[in-house]
């Protein structure tokens, strides 16, 4: 079969390039309105039947017949034994990307995620208490595709963050379970394992039953069943984003093969016919050579139709005047996935403020970032990366506020605080820091 793939051909000098170019971002996040419905209707059946509505779910959308819940329950012994079971490479890459991912991690702690205080002259102590949250739980999508790299992402910094319980929950549609999810969950110090899916996963989790534990934080991506079901449990539990389709941008100077980036665009394409691959650069002949690879290799491609669909859809090659330029209008889209593939990738990172990660130079493909590079590849989409930051131990942290006021501080704050404090009317406020003044 001929997949025709035709990302739009932009121009930063054509008259019509600002309306083209929002018409190649607009993507709506609105959810259909029977998703919703059904969503909040699964909802209210876990809350209120529990264990028997996650198992009659189960049974009608993952054909999986238990008759009760432990049936659905992953032991230690079962990931373990999935673990030993994977042929030496794959237990070597999950091993060494499990690795690289806990360390990157640890790095994160050490930066963001310690306790701190310090005193003021008059004795009076400040600062801020860091402390792991006490329960989480992760979604590791299944069904058309098997994901042993969102456990990793997932379950590795909660675990570096210090969460004593992580919980973790994947679908295994018609039974089928998959040896490398259960492998990299053994790896990434998962404590316990439902093979439940879709929004009464979710609601189990948010909201607890019998068998599955409450949580207090829900992370990891799933369909538009489990966004929705994130998004309406929000409040009783916290959730990581509300995810939307998968995007790559590459700034290029025309120096990497062109073969290189259009494999690059092709990565973030497949993965959905929403998904959004955009190549800026200002050199009008290798887009050229990029259009001309794209066509070359797509047929040879297991996912053609998707990546054709979605290039066609949502893609574009845009000839900008200059790698300046590029930086401003990648900083509009706030990408999820930013590649800089130049020459002199550092010349231009100062340029660049909004996106999910930004991978330096011809050799970083985005990929990597999605296996083993050690950063998280739980990514902001749909322009929020201009105020949302990838998945990492602080999502797993909370921080409470020390303070501890000297006498001798008292006498200094009492006074500040009684004046604020009149001047908005609350008197018990006032009169609680006026009575520890001498």
């Amino acid at each position: 079969m001929q997949f025709v793939a035709a990302p739009a051909r932009l121009s930063t000098d054509s008259a019509t390039f600002e309306a083209d170019f929002a018409a190649r971002l607009h993507w709506s996040a609105e959810q259909d309105a029977a998703i919703e419905e059904r969503v909040a209707a699964i909802l209210a059946d876990v809350q209120t039947r529990g264990d028997a509505a996650v198992l009659e779910y189960t049974q009608r959308f993952d054909g999986v017949q238990a008759q009760s819940m432990a049936a659905l329950e992953l032991s230690q012994a079962e990931l373990k034994a999935a673990y030993d079971s994977l042929p030496a490479e794959q237990k070597d890459a999950l091993t060494a990307a499990a690795a690289r991912v806990r360390s990157y991690h640890e790095a994160q702690k050490k930066a963001c995620g310690e306790s701190w205080s310090y005193r003021d002259a008059d004795g009076t102590l400040l600062g801020q208490k860091v402390t792991p949250l006490d329960r989480v739980g992760i979604y590791v999508p299944g069904g058309k595709a098997a994901y042993p790299s969102s456990v990793l992402m997932n379950a590795i910094p909660a675990h570096v963050a210090g969460v004593p319980e992580i919980i973790m929950v994947v679908p295994t549609p018609r039974g089928e379970k998959n040896p490398l999810v259960l492998a990299a969950a053994y790896v990434a110090g998962v404590t316990r394992g439902f093979t439940v899916g879709g929004a009464q996963a979710v609601a189990a989790l948010a909201y607890g039953t019998a068998t599955i534990p409450k949580v207090d934080k829900i992370t990891g991506p799933g369909n538009a069943y489990v966004a929705s079901a994130k998004k309406r449990v929000f409040g009783q539990v916290g959730i990581d984003m509300i995810a939307g389709p998968s995007e790559i941008l590459v700034l290029a100077d025309g120096t990497t093969p062109a073969d290189w980036v259009a494999m690059d665009l092709f990565s973030q394409a497949e993965h959905d016919e929403l998904a959004q691959a955009i190549l800026l650069c200002p050199d009008a002949d290798y887009i050229a050579a990029v259009q001309a690879a794209i066509e070359r290799l797509l047929p040879e491609m297991p996912r053609a139709e998707i990546i054709a669909k979605s290039l066609a859809g949502r893609g574009a090659l845009i000839h900008t005047r200059s790698m300046e330029e590029a930086c401003e209008i990648s900083n509009r889209i706030a990408p999820e996935h930013l590649e800089v593939s130049s020459r002199e990738p550092q010349r231009w990172e100062p340029l660049l403020r909004h996106a999910g990660a930004i991978f330096l130079g011809a050799y970083t493909s985005e990929s990597l970032g999605d296996y083993c590079a050690g950063p998280n590849h739980v990514l902001p989409t749909s322009g929020t990366a201009r105020f949302s930051s990838p998945l990492g131990v602080y999502d797993f942290q909370k921080r409470s506020s020390l303070i501890e006021v000297s006498e001798a501080g008292a006498q200094v704050l009492g006074r500040i605080a009684s004046v604020l404090a009149r001047g908005e009317g609350l008197q018990g406020h006032a009169r609680a820091a006026e009575m520890r003044l001498k």
